[in-house]
C-alpha cells in the first residue's frame, strides 16, 4: 500500500509518499516535495493545486492520503488557505484520513523508525509528512484505530 503523507502549513502542502510491502517500507523518489497556492482566493490557483496534486496521485499510484489535522480555531489554527487545499485533496477520487499530531506522535513512540531520516534522501522540511505516513502505516499493521 502506498500512502502520501501531507502536513498543510500556510499556502504549502509538504508530501511525502511512502509504501509499505512485504514487510518492507520504502520511500519512493518523487518529482515533487511541496506545491506552493498563491493567491488562494483565486478560483484558478486552487484547480490548479487539485489538478497537478491529482496528476501526482495518479503517476506515483497513491492509495490513500493522510494529512496531519489542524486546529480549526484558536492560538495554533491553521490558515484558511490550508482549510481550501484540505477540500481540495478531500475532493480526489481517493480515500483521505485526517491524523492529529497527537496520535502521530503516539504512534511514533510505540513503534519509532528504524532508520535515520537523513539517510532517506528527504529533505529536513518532508518529516512531519513522512512521520504522519509512517503513523498511518503502523497503525494499519498493528490494527490500532483509536484516537484517529
Amino acid at each position: 500500500m502506498r500512502v502520501c503523507g501531507v502536513e498543510l502549513k500556510g499556502g504549502e502542502a509538504v508530501v511525502c509518499l511512502l509504501s509499505y510491502e512485504g514487510e518492507t517500507f520504502n520511500v519512493p523518489d518523487c518529482r515533487q516535495q511541496s506545491f506552493v497556492i498563491s493567491h488562494s482566493e483565486a478560483t484558478e490557483s486552487i484547480r490548479d493545486f487539485h489538478f497537478a496534486f491529482s496528476k501526482l496521485m495518479q503517476d506515483y499510484h497513491v492509495d490513500k492520503i493522510v494529512i496531519i489535522a489542524r486546529e480549526q480555531k484558536g492560538k495554533l489554527a491553521g490558515s484558511a488557505t490550508s482549510f481550501k487545499a484540505e477540500a481540495a485533496i478531500q475532493l480526489l477520487e481517493l480515500p483521505v484520513i485526517l491524523m492529529s499530531p497527537v496520535t502521530v506522535k503516539e504512534r511514533l513512540k510505540r513503534n519509532p523508525p528504524l532508520v535515520d531520516f537523513d539517510g532517506l534522501d528527504l529533505k529536513r522540511f518532508q518529516k512531519p509528512a513522512f512521520d504522519v505516513a509512517y503513523a498511518y502505516h503502523n497503525q494499519h499493521i498493528f490494527n490500532v484505530w483509536d484516537n484517529v
